[in-house]
């Protein structure tokens, strides 16, 4: 039983592929990208002076204090 090719000469594998099957070549190398970003990204965000943003409000201030009724759109 042979070995897969990849997993005999992986540089050789890749090399090939990215003359032959270019599309999915760097599409994986861009989707591999991904999971590295993910960890990498936010201390670099820090480093440069990008600050997170204050967060949503989840509910809507009850102002004090009896409601004031608009004047002035009644219909007559």
């Amino acid at each position: 039983m042979s070995n897969p090719q990849f997993w005999s000469t992986p540089l050789r594998y890749l090399r090939w592929a990215s003359h032959e099957k270019p599309a999915i070549f760097y599409s994986l190398c861009v989707g591999s990208m991904g999971p590295v970003l993910l960890v990498a990204l936010p201390p670099i965000r820090r480093y440069f002076g990008d600050i997170d943003p204050a967060p949503v409000p989840m509910s809507y201030p009850v102002p004090t204090g009896p409601r004031v009724i608009p004047q002035g759109y009644d219909d007559e």
